[in-house]
């Protein structure tokens, strides 16, 4: 293993270990993504997505075995919502007149990018457990104004999630001002560039955003729903439980952002929004 160095001293760090910063209380866990010469680290949130940086001295590196208290409660509360989302579809076609193979279903079609590779992975995971069609792509966040226009019209999704890392620059007193994000830019202006291709919001619904990215602007640069309104922590599956709630509800509804929110981890101190009419269709006979 090849440890670094700084000023002589050996730090026993490297890119991909999960580490605690304990001036925090070692409250979260962290990915490394990067190391510089000067022992300055750059992290990634493990389960919510936030950047930080650390000197190396401030952190402790973490095992695969050893559990934190709000990784429980995350993990249990995540489970909890799957369980009860897949539930009432099975009593809800259990009460329909017709039997569950004579209707034809089409829930809404996702299309997400995100700028970590990590979280992608576990969002799909979670997107094919709740059967939504989806097509993620890991593109890094500065990256995503160019890519959009290209992805919405190869792939015409009924919803668009732009997400990845963010965070407010250390010290920052004007949360209005995007140069005091690190990634809300690059976000607000692909929801831009997505409206400029389908400028109805209950055709193209939306959700952007990441940890503490500016509310305000990502709504009104066209968002449905955007992160963070009080400058929260989002975890990382909220994006996928906003889009199961769109997807498999009814076109006929409008729902309430209550109605929205009602599965996510982080709630409304993380995301807001707007009212949305749901995506999802029935039809008859199945084939």
């Amino acid at each position: 293993m090849n440890y670094g160095t700084v000023e002589g001293r050996i730090y026993m760090l490297k890119v991909g270990d999960i580490v605690a910063r304990k001036s925090y209380g070692k409250d979260l866990l962290f990915r490394i993504i990067e190391i510089n010469r000067y022992g300055i680290v750059k992290l990634a949130g493990l389960n919510y997505r936030i950047l930080a940086d650390a000197p190396w001295e401030d952190l402790e590196k973490v095992y695969p075995d050893l559990s934190y208290a709000y990784d429980e409660i995350s993990i249990q509360k995540v489970e909890k919502n799957i369980r009860s989302i897949l539930k009432k579809r099975e009593e809800k076609d259990a009460n329909r007149n017709m039997t569950r193979n004579a209707i034809l279903k089409k829930p809404g079609k996702v299309l997400h990018l995100d700028g970590d590779s990590e979280y992608l992975k576990i969002c799909l995971e979670y997107y094919n457990k709740l059967n939504i069609q989806v097509i993620g792509k890991n593109i890094e966040e500065k990256e995503h104004p160019g890519r959009i226009l290209f992805l919405l019209r190869e792939y015409k999704p009924d919803i668009l999630v732009i997400t990845g890392h963010d965070s407010i620059v250390k010290g920052t007193k004007d949360y209005k001002d995007l140069s005091n994000y690190r990634n809300s830019k690059y976000f607000v202006e692909a929801v831009k560039k997505a409206r400029e291709y389908e400028p109805d919001m209950d055709q193209l619904v939306i959700f952007a955003g990441a940890c503490q990215s500016n509310y305000e602007a990502l709504i009104e640069a066209g968002a449905n729903f955007a992160s963070s309104p009080e400058r929260v922590m989002i975890h990382a599956l909220d994006p996928v439980f906003i889009c199961e709630k769109i997807a498999y509800s009814s076109v006929q509804n409008l729902l309430s952002i209550e109605d929205i929110l009602e599965n996510t981890i982080t709630g409304i101190k993380g995301i807001g929004g707007f009212q949305t009419r749901g995506k999802y269709r029935e039809g008859a006979p199945s084939y």
